[in-house]
């Protein structure tokens, strides 16, 4: 979630190769061992990807991403492994998960600190950028054909069913006011101007929640979450694993429920690993991370 030797490709393989989020928790959930096929469904920089190769010698390994730019970065990151590797551009709810396949599947729905901070990317408000969130950039519906085109009642509701903001109609009368927008900074701004100051000066920035919910509406975020997780289990063996991070409550709520009611697999987590102190002082992403586990039934 990288050829060229120009500085600014190298700063964004650096930043693209971000720490993977509960490595040991994540090898030891899957079960890692030697003579296994996993498939990591959202391989981003690959960092997980090269901890799992790197655990056994004759380990397989499939890496998938829609993000074009997370797989070249992969496939730089994860080269001295060779043809142990094979690597697929698709969304993972459109994987077509051949039946008893892998030992174990991964996906981690985290927003990869690359797609953060490359302003034309357009998933963030620190940096003036277009205003597009598509994690395929071959996507058709753009974050401004949201919040240019759609009326106030629809993106009140997008706000409050996928950011769970609780000030979305004044926020989204503010939009209908000021639109077109064009760059992500104008559209903060503009949020940020519809609410009360003690909200506009809190702990968060007061666009980070609408932001959030235009991302999940933009890349069907959600759906595509359902979708996977409908299929993935079909695509382990007997006793292979599925291992899940998500980072926000909705999602979290969409796997813990999904992994609980297929009839393909045993929960093995009745509550979630959660990252311990120390892994959080020396990776702050990890913080919110919440990873289920569950085991394909005979």
């Amino acid at each position: 979630m990288n050829s060229d030797s120009s500085p600014s490709l190298i700063i964004d393989e650096q930043i693209f190769s971000h720490l993977p989020v509960l490595p040991q928790e994540v090898l030891a959930g899957l079960a890692v061992s030697g003579k296994g096929h996993y498939l990591d469904t959202t391989v981003g920089g690959g960092g997980h990807s090269r901890l799992i190769l790197q655990t056994a010698p004759d380990i397989q390994l499939t890496a998938i991403d829609q993000d074009e730019d997370a797989l070249a970065a992969a496939r730089k990151e994860l080269a001295e492994f060779g043809d142990r590797v094979k690597f697929i551009q698709s969304n993972f709810a459109a994987y077509p998960f051949p039946a008893g396949t892998f030992n174990g599947i991964l996906a981690d729905l985290g927003v990869s600190s690359y797609q953060l901070d490359t302003p034309e990317r357009g998933f963030s408000f620190r940096h003036t950028a277009s205003l597009d969130m598509r994690m395929d950039k071959q996507g058709l519906l753009s974050a401004a054909d949201v919040i240019n085109e759609w009326d106030e009642r629809e993106l009140a509701d997008i706000f409050f069913k996928y950011g769970e903001e609780r000030l979305s109609r004044r926020i989204a009368r503010r939009i209908i006011e000021r639109r077109p927008f064009s760059t992500t900074t104008q559209l903060a701004e503009a949020i940020a101007s519809a609410v009360p100051p003690k909200y506009r000066y809190g702990r968060i920035h007061p666009a980070t929640r609408a932001f959030q919910a235009l991302r999940i509406v933009v890349n069907d975020e959600l759906k595509s979450l359902e979708t996977f997780l409908e299929k993935a289990p079909n695509a382990l063996v007997p006793g292979g694993r599925i291992a899940v991070i998500s980072f926000h409550s909705l999602e979290d709520r969409i796997v813990k429920h999904s992994l609980r009611n297929s009839s393909l697999l045993r929960v093995l987590t009745k509550k979630p690993i959660t990252a311990q102190e120390s892994e959080i002082a020396h990776n702050p992403r990890s913080r919110s991370a919440k990873l289920r586990i569950a085991e394909r039934v005979n």
